[in-house]
């Protein structure tokens, strides 16, 4: 599946110390939100749901029986702490749709993980603040852009978890100009995530063929799960 797929809304649980959150910046936390079922159970419709283990993204610890409860009742792209070969491998055998990876895809043990679990489960993720991707948390920015990360790449997963982290969780829009030119640059999927606030930004989104991740906006009720889902459908 390439870019020509059409896009899909894709919501967001992230989860911290056993319990659904929203976090502004990936530290602060804003809200808990329902029982992990339960929200999964309100997501009921979307064709995938999006699940990041935070607890194992910070190595405090990690949330497999949950993480696991949620893939095997839906189809989840799941992230958070996906270092090793190992990693990955567990949560596709917990019944991962695909996986996410971050800060390992910036290491030797990247080619790894790829031979693990191949490149069609593999999303990466190419978190931008500044202008720059960062890593470990969002704690080390890297001396690449996520535009060159794309090709560097290409060839080495599905596709990628795009996140504009300048906006993630302040519900203030996100920088449509800098997803258009990411859609430019490669013909593998792109997931949008940071600061998506309104229809208008999913719209848009949507429209370059950009699947869209949202976690914030519907944990606030800034937008409907009902509207989304209808966005999703057409």
């Amino acid at each position: 599946m390439t870019s020509s797929s059409k896009p899909i809304v894709v919501p967001c649980i992230d989860i911290q110390d056993g319990k659904v959150v929203q976090l502004i910046q990936g530290k602060t936390k804003a809200l808990e939100g329902p029982d992990p079922l339960e929200m999964l159970e309100r997501f009921a419709g979307f064709e995938e749901i999006q699940v990041i283990d935070l607890d194992a993204a910070m190595g405090v610890g990690d949330n497999a029986k949950i993480i696991e409860m949620l893939a095997s009742r839906a189809k989840c792209r799941v992230g958070g702490g996906v270092r090793t070969a190992a990693r990955a491998q567990q949560l596709v055998d917990i019944g991962a749709h695909r996986v996410i990876v971050g800060t390992a895809a910036f290491s030797d043990e990247f080619l790894k993980i790829v031979s693990a679990v191949e490149k069609q489960k593999i999303i990466v993720a190419l978190d931008s603040k500044s202008g720059r991707v960062v890593v470990d948390g969002w704690a080390t920015t890297l001396n690449t852009t996520a535009q060159e990360s794309l090709a560097q790449f290409s060839q080495l997963c599905r596709g990628f978890l795009c996140t504009y982290v300048d906006k993630e969780g302040m519900m203030q829009g996100t920088d449509l100009d800098w997803f258009t030119q990411l859609r430019a640059s490669t013909d593998l999927e792109i997931t949008a995530a940071g600061g998506i606030t309104t229809l208008d930004d999913v719209r848009a989104l949507m429209a370059m063929k950009i699947d869209v991740a949202i976690g914030m906006a519907i944990y606030t009720g800034g937008l409907s799960l009902a509207e989304l889902l209808t966005l999703s459908s057409k």
